[in-house]
């Protein structure tokens, strides 16, 4: 999970598929998480993983 360097409430969150329509990509869905409310704002597919403060990695 990635902090957006741009929005301090926005967070990018990725998943590596092998099998995609378009070849192999990540899938990045992009939440917005202000107080208790949490928002999908967009998800799209994508070659790499976009810069900014890791928030959490998994182990």
């Amino acid at each position: 999970m990635i902090r957006s360097k741009t929005d301090a409430e926005v967070e990018l969150h990725y998943k590596f598929y092998k099998s995609t329509p378009v070849n192999e990509k990540y899938l990045c869905v992009v939440v917005k998480v202000k107080g208790a409310e949490i928002f999908i704002i967009t998800a799209y597919f994508t070659d790499t993983i976009k810069k900014g403060a890791t928030i959490w990695k998994k182990q």
